[in-house]
């Protein structure tokens, strides 16, 4: 230890008057209790104590000076005592001071310091309460004092051995320093540290993005201040310091700096302190926990005490903490993060081990050493880790210019002064050098690179100058041996030699030559200096290298040839360090995997350590391990490893191509506490994308191959695919935020390829980046990425992102920028003035956004003058701002001068009405403004029409204008209206808002008529008072260019003005529109708006509505009508009117002629209109129409009402819907209905809701001769219609009631009125819950009601019980002629009538449930019915031993009746099963079918009959047809097995699969000689059943054998001997596509032969339209020439062209008896349409004609208006899939109306949509029961059509609509017609213009309609 201070003469009292001032300081620090302690030792007898402790220890401070003075005066001994005494009680006295006081001291005294042992309460101290705070005295006061000498002489020595040991760090340090280190000259910003909460993450959402950017909270990226890091230091004692800065910033340099400072009394910590100096890349390899001695001693200084030393110096550290700096340098590098602790104020035990993050985080958290100083250094995105704990954050700035320039002339002063100059030109010509020269670290990397590179540019010059001497020295040889060649100008050829010479010797001297001349120093290399940050670390390195003494590069150029000129200098160097660049590759990739920073001697092989630090590529590290020092390395700056590791990760199988794509990834600058801690720059895949680059291949191959790569050249150019490969992925990424997007532009711009540029914006036409830092580099990167777009443009948005002034310099050369924003309060006047020096510069730029900044005028003056030389800007917006009124005029200004600008935004500029006026001025003068929008002071935009616009021909609008939400006075208003005066023209002004007084509003209508406005003013919010109302309906008289006026004065307040202007009008037609609802108008204020409106006899709409007008108001409106001549609606809804203003209204409906329709509900409560026409002639045809709508009507109303109406002389139509009648009401009603003669349709609408009145209003209507159709439902529309004069039929509909209660009585008076009609055409009592009792009781009276059509009956809930007395009536009422009833879903009951009785009926039952019994009643009534000829009984769930009972029960009389069972259980082999047991039967079944699940039995006519002689027959022995569709093998065989017991048998059908069973089958009718018709259809025929079948072709009458499959042999057997068929009258080959020619000639033969032929079907018999099968089908139709009996005729599919309808239609006279003729599919074209339908005119009993897919057109059709009326019996029409135009349409419907007995027409795809006048002719044919329509895009005219044509045509079954564009109101209209049409089975509306829950509501409604495609 040194020894102690020694006073200048030993005494303490000279000692105390020598520091007598300095201790006046610190003791007047001390608290209140330590000074009283002092006091303490004072005399008991000294006054000045007394005084004191009477004053109290208030005012004890106030004398200290006094205590002083009294020891410096007292002897030795009390001197030596109170100061002992300082020293022991009081703080922060300094440490040589404290030392000095110790020393004179002495030790003499203890025996009175022991005496003050037992008063330890003095011991707590109040200010130094954050230090010591919850601690214990480790020793009493008395032993503290003995021992706290020796403590502090401990401390005072390792404060000794610190000093020495930083100033061997700096020494080691600061060689290589070219340049002093001045914390004067450094700057540093100032910025918030956030003590509370995380940092929040800022990261826009997708649905965030383009809005407002959120304003950091606590952001790190913006610069507070700026000053020195000599003024940032101070204060820093006592606190958590932060100094953030960039990775080479020189963060590490500094704190050694600060510790060198220390050592010398200098700079901000104290000398009195301790300072403690850890990296943070050293504690990393602290992986054991320790305690605080431990740190000290075994890692940063061990002392050369025993342990009694370390234990003094870590108790005093612990007393006095505040005595301690700790710098922490690197927290970037720690591998952890420091731990949160949930207790703050829990304080670690010093002596405890723990972690070294516990460690740091205590000494951060202050639960270590409170008090300390702490100064911890770190990169910028790590300062988030230490939120809420640091006191104060700072950030090392980057060099500027000057600074970069002095460094530069500081290196090469140094060691190479004369290029200086030149490194430093060229420096600040490479954007990439510059960038990183700002950073202290990186500038020595270029200035190292930069003297190799002029090193090897000065000896290529010197090499140069040489060889030039070479060639002047030739030169003159040649001269003097070649005079004669010399040219005139005296050069000759050897000046072209020269150059030639030069150019080939590969080392560009004739460049280097011709640069000499304009610029020797830099253009020279210019072409040499890397191109990306990537190659300056390739070439940094090259450099490093090179200057090794030992090697040299060898001048071997032969290989240099793959080189770009940008790596091509490096190759000299690294051509001879291969081997050792791979291993150093190798090296940093270890360390990055392992996180290592520090590598030991043993990590590094010897050679390439040596290398290292010769070249400078390492620098070495002082580490402490096992108490001793050991020499570590760390490459010389971390992007130098991290160079590196992408160097190997390029070269090298280290990392498959998976793991690297997996590992690659894109680093966001928004970085939270949670984000995972890496101790590196994140460079690595920077580089790697550098390296990918095509230029940096050829080293890479050299470097690979010294990593043993097999195909270096291949595997590098594949890894680098690799990565390209990677980037374009992220390119085309829609998910990256601003950052993210930000680091791709870095890395595509290293890899410097310009298609994955393209594809950055490609995805994201603008970037968006938002709250970080920007520098110049990344804004290089962004300009790279956005001059690769071209013309296309991009644009940028910067967000809060914080940028030095430099950045926009940079920005500028972004070429093809088209939007540019700035968004933060970041940007203000100084930004706005550089911004607006490089706007110009932006030649693409159409949108600039600079809102919610912070500028004021003088920036918008600023912009205004940059602004002015942007021609091709568009958009503005400066909203959010501070601009004010003078700012909006700066930039008003300069609107003239940008031609193409469209749109401008200055809203939330904190201004006034005089901005919005101001723009309002400029309307005037710039012809070019669309539109001016101010609201308030939120929003202000202008809207402008580019000049090109202007000079085009187009008419344009006039600009609008909307002051929104101003307050305007009458003074303001009148400014403004000279302003709008001005204008030439305006579309719309809208000046809503601001509740005007009535002054301000006179003063704008006063000012209209001098306004030129074309469309309207809005004044919404602006009007509250009925004055106001009527000032402004003055302006429809004063004003004649107002059209329309809307007001209304309850809440919102509107009010719109439209003018005519840019209106089409018919000339001289002029109607205005007057809308003054809710204005609370009374009936007195009417006059005063008559008044205004001065008869405006142009009003053609008056809406009156929501006021409190009454009667009184009605009458003033009915007075006032006369004078509105143009009126033609009235609203005068919600004003109140009783039953007498609805009175009033009815007879002024008979008074006005106009007048045409009133409709009125709830009494006239609400909705009151009246409805004008235009005629104003006294024309009785005229219709009227009186509604009145959810009104509740006493019988006196009902008859005041409709007693007024009786004197109605035109035609009325009344409507009392949804209104409640009593049952007085009613017989009002009725008594006064006969008396109105021009009562037209009375609607009662969900009026008549019981069924008692239903009855009641219906029960005068039979005596009512002109009623026509009486429609009445509780739950749909009710309506009673009235002829003219008298109606032949009526149409009664009652559904939807209950009959449940009191159904006899109900019943009896429903069968009493019916009985009374004349004659009913159809009865609908469907719905009415009548049930089996009260059918029977109306079917009771069945004969004696006079129906002509149907009654309908469904939805009764009968039973099968009632289904029985339904079916009765086919027996009971000899009208009837069928029955259809089914209790399925649908619920179906329908009975039908003919009118006059006999003839044939029918009986369906289905899905019934019918049991045993009820099958018997009903064969009972079957067989009474002798007429009846079908019965149908339809999945009633029976079985066979019931079909059997049925059967046996029918009568034996019934003859002819078919009768059809159809069960899911009858198929296959129960169906023979079933055959087998009806032939059992004893019934004379003539025919047995079974077609899948359907058994037909029909019975023996009476002719048949007539020839059995026995009474009683079997079926076995009378049947005669037997059908069997589909069979098992099993069934098949039992089939074979029946027929020989069936002598009578003439038909077999059959549907087999197996060729075994066909045989046995054929052999057995061999054997039958009866079978004479035989249907094979499908059935597969092999050769021994074709040679078998010929055998009974020649008996056969009808044969069927479409679609059968046969070989070629039997084929060709079966049709040559159809030869022999001579009887055959019905033959079918349908789809035999296995014919081939052969078989068709032999066919055509055949057809010859076959003279007794009928019915011929040859469908699809013919694949192509070729020239031989033209020739087959002449052949064909020749041989049906002889067919005279033919009938029935079936040739489609044939693609018969013109010739064989030629010949068809010379055949077609022949066949006079046809009566069917299909040619679908064919190629009949119009002209041969025409000929064939001439030909069919001689077809006089043709009945079905099929002309589908063809090429028929309007000819055609129009042939067929001349030829189809002739065809008085066709019923079956098909002309789809033709192309059929209008004309052609009109054509056919003329056509149709004459085809009375028609039943189907398919027109589907037919071309044409204009079907209507088709679909209006089906009325005119009654039997139609088939309509297809589909696939034609026909609309709702068709579904109209077809919707009226429904009621008359009571036959149709089938409407086929699908694929049409039917919308919801052409369905509605087919529902309604459903209601008179219970026949119709299906109508297919699939793929119409229908939604799903649209086509869901109607299905339920009427499940008829189909939606679905099955």
């Amino acid at each position: 230890m040194d020894e102690a201070p020694e006073p200048d003469d030993g005494n303490a009292n000279s000692v105390l008057d020598q520091e007598f001032s300095e201790l006046l300081g610190i003791l007047r620090c001390q608290s209140d209790s330590v000074i009283m302690q002092l006091v303490q030792t004072l005399p008991n007898d000294a006054m000045w104590r007394n005084r004191q402790a009477a004053a109290g220890s208030a005012a004890a401070s106030d004398h200290i000076e006094a205590m002083l003075e009294y020891f410096r005066d007292a002897n030795t001994a009390e001197c030596c005592s109170f100061l002992q005494m300082v020293c022991l009680l009081c703080e922060n006295i300094p440490m040589h001071l404290e030392s000095k006081l110790m020393s004179v001291a002495a030790y003499s005294y203890t025996d009175d310091l022991k005496n003050l042992s037992t008063e330890a309460g003095w011991l707590e101290n109040e200010d130094a309460a954050s230090s010591v705070t919850d601690q214990q005295l480790l020793t009493p006061p008395a032993e503290e004092q003995l021992t706290k000498r020796p403590r502090i002489d401990y401390w005072e020595q390792y404060k000794t051995d610190v000093a020495s040991l930083l100033q061997r760090r700096w020494k080691r340090l600061s060689e290589g320093l070219v340049k002093d280190v001045q914390p004067d000259k450094i700057w540093v910003s100032l910025r918030t540290a956030n003590r509370v909460r995380d940092r929040p993450d800022q990261t826009p959402s997708s649905a965030e993005r383009g809005s407002r950017t959120p304003e950091p909270d606590g952001d790190y990226s913006w610069p507070e201040s700026r000053l020195t890091l000599e003024n940032f230091l101070q204060g820093c004692a006592g606190k958590v310091t932060v100094l953030a800065g960039q990775a080479g910033s020189g963060k590490t340099l500094l704190m050694s700096s600060l510790g060198q400072q220390w050592t010398e009394g200098l700079g901000p910590i104290p000398s009195s302190h301790l300072f403690v100096l850890l990296e943070f890349r050293q504690l990393n390899l602290l992986s054991s926990p320790l305690s605080l001695s431990e740190l000290l001693f075994h890692h940063y200084l061990p002392t050369n005490g025993d342990k009694d030393a370390k234990q003094a110096i870590v108790d005093y550290l612990l007393s006095n903490p505040e005595q301690s700096c700790w710098v922490l340098d690197g927290y970037d590098e720690f591998q952890k993060k420091l731990k949160r602790h949930r207790v703050q104020n829990e304080l670690l035990d010093s002596e405890k081990p723990l972690p070294v993050a516990d460690l740091i985080s205590g000494l951060l958290s202050r639960r270590l050493l409170a008090g300390s100083t702490v100064l911890v250094t770190c990169r910028v995105r790590n300062v988030v880790d230490l939120d809420g704990l640091s006191d104060k954050v700072g950030e090392l700035l980057s060099w500027d210019h000057s600074e970069i320039k002095e460094s530069v002339n500081s290196f090469f002063g140094v060691k190479d002064g004369n290029l200086g100059a030149d490194a430093a030109e060229i420096l600040f010509s490479n954007r990439h050098l510059l960038a990183m020269a700002s950073l202290p670290a990186l500038c020595n990397i270029c200035c190292v690179f930069l003297q190799h590179l002029l090193h090897q540019r000065r000896d290529a010059e010197e090499m140069q100058m040489l060889e030039e001497k070479g060639v002047e020295a030739k030169k003159k040889h040649l001269e003097i041996e070649g005079k004669g060649t010399q040219t005139p100008d005296g050069v000759g050829d050897n000046g072209e030699s020269q150059k030639a010479q030069s150019g080939n010797s590969g080392g560009g001297e004739e460049t280097l030559m011709d640069c000499t001349k304009s610029s020797p120093k830099l253009s020279c290399t210019s072409a040499q200096i890397p191109a990306t940050q990537t190659q300056i670390y390739l070439a940094a390195v090259a450099a490093f290298l090179g200057q090794n003494p030992h090697r040299r590069a060898g001048n071997d150029r032969a290989e240099i040839l793959g080189f770009s000129p940008s790596t091509k200098f490096a190759w000299d160097t690294l051509s001879l360090y291969t081997a050792e660049l791979c291993e150093l590759s190798q090296l940093a990739w270890r360390g990055l995997e392992e996180s290592k920073i520090i590598f030991l001697e043993e990590d590094i092989p010897l050679h390439i350590l040596e290398l290292s630090i010769k070249t400078g590529l390492f620098s070495q590290v002082e580490l402490r391990r096992d108490g001793g020092l050991v020499s570590a390395y760390c490459f010389l700056h971390l992007t130098v490893q991290e160079f590196l590791a992408a160097l190997r990760i390029m070269t090298s199988s280290d990392v498959s191509d998976a793991d690297l794509k997996k590992r690659f990834s894109l680093k966001t600058r928004w970085l939270t506490k949670s984000d995972q801690k890496t101790v590196f720059t994140d460079s690595l895949y920077l580089y790697v994308c550098g390296l990918a680059s095509s230029d940096c291949t050829p080293v890479l191959v050299l470097v690979a191959r010294a990593a043993g790569l097999k195909g270096a050249q291949n595997w590098v150019q594949k890894r680098q695919a690799l990565i390209l490969k990677v980037l374009e992925a992220l390119c085309h990424s829609t998910t990256l935020t601003g950052p993210k997007i930000l680091q791709l532009c870095h890395y595509v711009q290293e890899s410097q390829n310009q298609q994955l540029a393209q594809q950055v914006v490609s995805v994201r036409s603008t970037l968006e980046l938002r709250n970080f830092w920007l520098l110049p580099s990344d804004i290089d990167a962004l300009a790279f990425v956005v001059n690769s777009v071209g013309a296309k443009g991009v644009g940028l948005d910067f967000g809060a992102c914080s940028m030095e002034l430099e950045c926009l310099d940079t920005l500028s050369r972004c070429q093809y920028i088209h939007s540019l924003s700035f968004r933060s309060r970041k940007y203000g006047d100084k930004f706005a003035e550089k911004l607006s020096s490089v706007l110009p510069r932006f030649t693409a730029l159409r949108k600039l956004e600079f809102c919610g900044a912070s500028l004021t005028s003088a920036g918008a003056a600023s912009l205004a003058s940059g602004l002015q030389n942007c021609p091709s800007i568009i958009e503005l917006n400066f909203s959010d701002n501070n601009l004010q009124d003078e700012g909006i005029r700066h930039i008003t200004d300069v609107l003239a001068k940008l031609q193409n600008l469209m749109s401008v935004k200055l809203g939330q500029n904190k201004t006034s009405l005089e901005a919005a006026e101001c723009l309002v001025e400029h309307i005037s003068s710039c012809s070019n403004i669309l539109h001016v929008h101010a609201d308030g002071d939120k929003e202000l935009t202008l809207t402008l029409s580019p000049n090109s616009d202007s000079n085009s021909h187009k008419i344009k609008p006039g600009p609008k204008v909307r002051l929104l939400n101003q307050r305007w006075s009458k003074s303001d208003m009148q400014k403004l209206a000279k302003s709008l005066a001005r204008c030439p023209s305006l579309s719309v002004l809208d000046l809503s808002g601001g509740a005007w007084d009535e002054e301000t509003l006179k003063t704008l209508t006063q000012s209209v008529p001098n306004f030129s406005i074309t469309e309207m003013i809005i004044l919404n919010g602006s009007c509250l008072s009925v004055q106001s109302v009527v000032a402004l309906t003055a302006l429809l008289s004063d004003c004649p260019s107002v059209m329309e006026m809307h007001i209304r004065l309850q809440d919102p307040v509107q009010v719109s003005v439209v003018f005519s202007g840019g209106r089409e009008k018919t000339a001289n037609v002029s109607s205005q529109t007057l809308w003054l609802s809710c204005c609370n108008l009374q009936p007195n204020d009417l006059k005063k708006v008559w008044r205004s409106l001065r008869v405006s006899s142009g009003l053609s709409e008056l809406n009156l509505s929501c006021n409190k007008l009454g009667d009184k108001g009605l009458k003033k409106l009915l007075d006032f009508l006369p004078d509105l001549s143009k009126v033609r609606q009235v609203n005068f809804s919600d004003n109140g009117i009783s039953m007498d203003g609805v009175v009033m209204l009815a007879n002024a409906l008979l008074s006005r002629n106009r007048l045409t329709h009133i409709y009125i509900s709830d009494g006239g409560k609400h909705q009151v209109m009246l409805q004008f026409s235009s005629d104003t002639s006294n024309d009785k045809l005229k219709t009227k129409l009186f509604r009145i709508n959810r009104s509740s009507l006493t019988p006196t109303d009902v008859n005041k009402l409709c007693r007024k109406l009786v004197q109605c002389r035109f035609s009325l139509e009344l409507e009392f819907t949804q209104c409640s009648f009593s049952e007085k009401s009613i017989e009002n009603l009725q008594s006064v209905l006969p008396e109105m003669s021009t009562l037209q349709r009375l609607n009662v609408s969900n009026s008549i809701l019981s069924t008692s009145d239903a009855l009641k209003l219906i029960s005068c209507f039979p005596d009512n001769h002109r009623v026509s159709s009486v429609e009445l439902s509780q739950q749909s529309e009710s309506f009673i219609h009235f002829a003219g004069v008298k109606a032949e039929q009526v149409n009664y509909r009652l559904t939807d009631f209950s009959f449940k209660e009191d159904k006899i009585v109900l019943m009896n008076r429903l069968n009493e009125i019916l009985q009374k009609i004349r004659q009913l055409s159809y009865l609908d009592l469907s719905g009415n819950q009548l049930e089996d009792e009260g059918v029977r009781c109306l079917l009771e009276f069945l004969p004696s009601i006079r129906v002509s059509s149907y009654i309908n009956l469904s939805k009764n809930g009968l039973s099968q019980r009632g289904v029985l007395d339904v079916a009765r009536t086919l027996c009971t009422c000899t009208n009837v002629s069928a029955v259809e009833v089914s209790l399925g879903e649908d619920e179906k009951c329908l009975i039908w009538f003919r009118q006059k009785g006999g003839g044939e009926k029918t009986l369906s039952i289905k899905d019934s449930m019918l049991q045993c019994d009820h099958l018997l009643r009903l064969a009972k009534i079957v067989s009474n019915c002798l007429s009846l000829t079908k019965v149908e009984l339809k999945n009633n769930m029976l079985q066979s031993e019931w079909i059997e009972n049925f059967v046996t029960a029918l009568n034996f009389n019934l003859r002819g009746c078919t009768v059809s069972i159809e069960e899911c259980w009858i198929g296959a082999e129960d169906a023979v099963c079933l055959l087998g047991r009806c032939l059992q039967l004893s019934k004379p079944i003539q025919t047995i079918r079974i077609d899948h699940t359907t058994l037909e039995l029909v019975l023996m006519d009476n002719m048949e009959m007539s020839q059995v002689s026995d009474v009683v027959v079997s079926a076995q022995s009378v049947a005669k047809d037997i059908s069997v569709s589909n069979s098992s093998m099993e069934g098949a065989k039992l089939l074979c097995s029946l027929l020989p017991s069936l002598p009578n048998l003439t038909s077999l059908s059959v549907g087999l699969k197996d060729i075994a069973v066909v045989e046995e089958l054929l052999h057995v009718i061999l054997m039958s000689p009866s079978i004479q018709c035989l249907n094979l259809s499908g059935v597969l025929i092999s050769d021994e059943a074709a040679q078998t079948l010929t055998r009974l072709l020649p008996r056969f009458r009808a044969l069927n054998m479409s679609h059968c499959v046969w070989s070629a042999a039997g084929r060709l057997q079966l049709i040559e001997a159809l030869k022999e068929c001579t009887v055959l009258e019905d033959f079918c080959l349908d789809a035999a596509m296995q014919l081939n020619e052969d078989c068709r000639r032999c066919l055509a033969q055949a057809l010859r032969n076959m003279s007794s032929l009928r019915i011929l079907k040859l469908n699809r018999i013919v694949k192509t339209s070729g020239q031989s099968e033209a020739d087959i089908v002449l052949d064909l139709l020749a041989g049906m020439e002889e067919l005279t009996l033919i009938q029935e005729i079936q040739l489609g599919g044939w693609k018969m062209d013109d010739r064989g309808i030629q010949k068809l239609t010379g055949i077609l006279p022949v066949w006079k008896d046809l009566r069917k003729i299909s040619l679908s599919k064919n190629l009949v074209n119009d002209p041969s349409g025409e000929k064939l339908l001439e030909a069919l005119r001689s077809c006089s009993h043709l009945e079905e004609l099929y002309l589908s897919s063809n090429c028929l057109g309007d000819l055609t059709a129009a042939r067929m208006a001349l030829v189809l009326p002739s065809m008085m019996r066709l019923t079956v029409l098909d002309i789809s899939e033709n192309s059929i135009g209008n004309e052609g349409l009109l054509s056919l419907s003329k056509a149709i109306m004459s085809l009375k007995s028609l039943k189907k027409i398919h027109l589907t795809s037919v071309g044409n949509s204009e079907l209507s006048a088709v679909a209006a002719s089906l009325s005119h044919c009654p039997f139609i029961e088939d309509v297809g329509f589909g696939w034609n895009n026909c609309g709702d005219d068709v579904a109209l059509e077809l919707a009226k044509v429904l009621p008359v045509c009571h036959d149709l079954t089938r409407i086929d609509l699908e694929c049409n564009t039917v919308s919801a109101a052409g369905v509605e209209a087919l529902v309604r017609a459903l209601r008179s049409c219970p026949a119709v089975q299906v109508i297919r509306l699939w793929k119409n213009k229908v939604s799903q829950s649209e086509a869901q509501g109607f299905s339920h409604m009427e499940r008829r309609l189909n939606f679905s495609s099955t």
